[in-house]
């Protein structure tokens, strides 16, 4: 796992609980967009390194 996917989950995490504990809406918004960014930088960085993902190389250009 790289440095850079592993702050993206621990970023993803800790949004996740701050979310939990939200009670404004305003606050719900704006930290449900900032998890949905991390969410989509994390399926960018999945999907262009496959076997950081735990898939071997070979089934990845399959």
């Amino acid at each position: 796992m790289s440095d850079r996917y592993f702050r993206l989950m621990e970023r993803h995490q800790k949004l996740d609980d701050a979310l939990r504990i939200a009670r404004d809406p305003l606050d719900v918004l704006r930290l449900r967009s900032l998890k949905n960014a991390v969410k989509a930088r994390l399926a960018a960085l999945f999907l262009r390194r496959p076997e950081a993902a735990g898939f071997p190389a070979s089934l990845a250009t399959v």
